[in-house]
């Protein structure tokens, strides 16, 4: 999963991510970092700026809502739900809380560096729920 790294929301699920039980492991990189754009050169990186994006085993990108009932989907804890955010009646529910993170997200996130264009992760604050 690409995350946010000057966001704070983002910062706190990719933490909240990290503690959850993982069926299939996780691996969460800053968006537009090195390290992204040495993993996947052909990524358009700005676009995972501004939509969760997660990249599957097999090269397969998901956005927006679709990436995070993947991510759901990969924890122990919530694969019962994220099969019932992926159908018609669940799907109303995942966008809107990926559009109420994004807004969040926009009010609160700064753009990464100007210099170089990466994103730096940045100390981790008290942890806030479980």
């Amino acid at each position: 999963m690409l995350y946010d790294a000057q966001c704070s929301l983002c910062v706190h699920v990719r933490h909240w991510l990290m503690k959850q039980r993982q069926l299939v492991p996780l691996d969460l990189v800053p968006a537009a970092s090195a390290e992204a754009r040495r993993r996947f050169p052909g990524l358009d990186h700005a676009g995972t700026l501004s939509e969760i994006t997660v990249i599957g085993d097999r090269g397969q990108i998901f956005r927006g809502t679709s990436a995070w009932i993947v991510c759901l989907w990969a924890l122990a804890g919530h694969r019962p739900k994220a099969h019932w955010l992926a159908t018609p009646a669940g799907r109303p529910f995942a966008r809107a809380s990926v559009l109420a993170a994004a807004t969040y997200r926009s009010a609160t996130a700064a753009p990464c560096g100007p210099e170089d264009g990466a994103c730096r992760i940045p100390a981790p604050g008290p942890d806030i729920g479980g």
